[in-house]
Formats: structure tokens, sequence, C-alpha cells
């Protein structure tokens, strides 16, 4: 029922709360976007487990369009924009952490290695911002952000600043 639910609003959620609540609500959300295709991705691993290579078949070919999408849709000179209609605009895609950590592949490498390199244009004393709107962040999802490349290299210079606020503040 949940994979039905986000194959009939996950790609461009409504104007939603999403993991920043804080934030308040915002439509067309990238970053719940990307959690979507995640999601869906990850079901098809779960039908690939039960036995049904069908099932398993439809959900990641859904879940992989989409990613082609998305790229289209979110990318704006460099790196990914916070929501689809809002140009000038970046995010922290954390959300994307579930592409590495369970083995999808979905998003390609090159979008993932842009995303971060850009993301040490927009890195501040005491951490990277959540995204363009404001600069307070949250240190665990700085934390899921650090671990997208799987480089140790952008680990260290994502996580820097946040050990950096615990030593000094």
């Amino acid at each position: 029922q949940w994979a039905d639910y986000l194959k009939a609003v996950g790609w461009d959620p409504d104007n939603q709360l999403c993991t920043d609540d804080f934030t308040g609500p915002m439509p067309h959300n990238a970053n719940l976007s990307a959690k979507a295709i995640c999601a869906l991705g990850a079901f098809g691993q779960l039908c690939d487990l039960r036995g049904d290579a069908d099932a398993a078949r439809r959900w990641h070919k859904l879940a992989m369009g989409w990613v082609d999408q998305w790229v289209d849709a979110a990318y704006d000179r460099g790196h990914y924009r916070l929501a689809f209609d809002q140009p000038g605009t970046w995010s922290q895609k954390y959300n994307l952490v579930w592409d590495r950590f369970l083995g999808l592949e979905l998003f390609p490498k090159n979008v993932i290695r842009e995303e971060m390199d850009y993301y040490f244009t927009k890195q501040l004393k005491y951490g990277l911002p959540l995204d363009s709107r404001a600069t307070f962040t949250k240190l665990d999802w700085i934390f899921w952000t650090a671990c997208l490349t799987g480089d140790r290299a952008d680990q260290d210079r994502l996580l820097q600043p946040a050990f950096r606020f615990v030593n000094e503040t």
C-alpha cells in the first residue's frame, strides 16, 4: 500500500512537511522526491527477496525512470535544487544516503559527486546549512550527507566543522 501511495504522489510531493518540519511545508521538495525514489527501489529489493521477480523489475524500473526525471527537474547550474520549481536554491540531499546504504545504485555517481562538491562551497564555520533558506543545520543530517560518496576525504571535510562546533561551543 505504501509503494502504491508513493507511486501516486512521491515523484513530485505536494505542499507537505518534510523531515525538516520546523521549516514548514514545501511543495515539490527534491529531497522528499529522492526519498520516495529510494523507497520504491527498496521495495523492489523486498519483492525480489520474497521471490517476486516481476514485481521487483517493475518497481526498480519505475524508480530508475524517476531518477532520470529527478535529475532533469532538480538540476540547477552545478547542483540540485531544494524544490523543483525553485531555481537558485539548494539543500542537503541526505535522503540519498539510502541509495548508498541499501546498495540500490539508482542515482548516478556523477550526480552525487557534483552535489558533494557544491556542499563544500556552502559550508560554514560550524557545518553545512540544511538548505539555502537559512544558516542553521542539524548534525545528524550532516553525518548522513557525509556518507553520500563513500569517500573518506569527503567525510572528513564535511564533518570537520561539526567537530569544531562540538569542541568550541
